[in-house]
């Protein structure tokens, strides 16, 4: 596996590849777009992991607000199993998610355990940054 991660926020990424029998992960946003991915993917298949994550995680909220009866729900993971192994996907609270990868052999709790963690710290990050107004200064 290729280590390392390209994009603005793929910090996020790294103690996510960490993990043994991780093979890659995205950070992307709600609508789709890559904020970052991990070198194992090419950034073509990176957009299009994103963009289909994204359609999963819609439907996903779908499903979960019709079985309940609601009109929205709120997702908090998605797992997917294959034959290839799994995809574990977190949103996060401030319209991001992380997706990543892992082969058959990946601990599925190890790694819901990373995402999660690392979607926490992302958010923490993200609050703490300081609002910056319409002229790009930053305010106190």
């Amino acid at each position: 596996m290729t280590s390392g991660t390209t994009g603005e926020n793929s910090w996020v990424l790294d103690a996510i590849l960490e993990i043994p029998h991780v093979r890659a992960a995205v950070l992307l946003t709600r609508d789709g777009l890559v904020s970052g991915y991990t070198q194992a993917l090419s950034q073509a298949s990176a957009e299009r992991t994103a963009a289909i994550m994204s359609t999963v995680q819609g439907a996903c909220r779908t499903a979960a607000a019709a079985f309940a009866d609601q009109e929205d729900a709120r997702i908090r993971q998605v797992v997917i199993e294959s034959d290839h192994g799994y995809i574990l996907v977190a949103p996060t609270a401030h319209g991001t998610c992380v997706a990543a990868y892992g082969d058959p052999d990946v601990r599925l709790d190890l790694l819901a355990h990373r995402v999660h963690s690392q979607v926490a710290r992302l958010g923490e990050k993200t609050m703490a940054a300081a609002p910056r107004g319409a002229d790009g200064a930053t305010h106190a």
